[in-house]
């Protein structure tokens, strides 16, 4: 992939992520942006963190003590990770889920 078009799909991926987490209540939920970074603040401390990584043309996403690497695939339109084959947004909603104790989607 072009660098230009990485990064325009990953800061267009670390936006939808902050759009998305606009609407948390901050006390139970906050959110920090940075240049290619998002980290996911929660009440009791706890930091997940969501970047773009150039070098690798990939998207990183650290919650605990698991971390998972996503590929921009063209065909689905979306960001795969490089393992597993998951969905990027899907991977936050389920671990954003299990650290708030209830259900939240992407």
């Amino acid at each position: 992939m072009e660098q230009n078009d990485f990064l325009k799909r990953a800061d267009a991926c670390l936006q939808r992520v902050e759009n998305w987490l606009e609407d948390f209540d901050p006390d139970e939920l906050d959110y920090e942006p940075a240049d290619g970074v998002v980290k996911l603040q929660f009440a009791d401390g706890t930091t997940f963190v969501l970047n773009r990584q150039t070098a690798a043309d990939q998207m990183w996403y650290a919650a605990g003590a698991r971390a998972w690497h996503y590929d921009w695939d063209p065909e689905g339109q979306r960001w795969i990770d490089d393992k597993e084959g998951g969905d990027l947004y899907a991977r936050l909603a389920e671990t954003v889920s299990r650290k708030l104790g209830r259900d939240v989607s992407v």
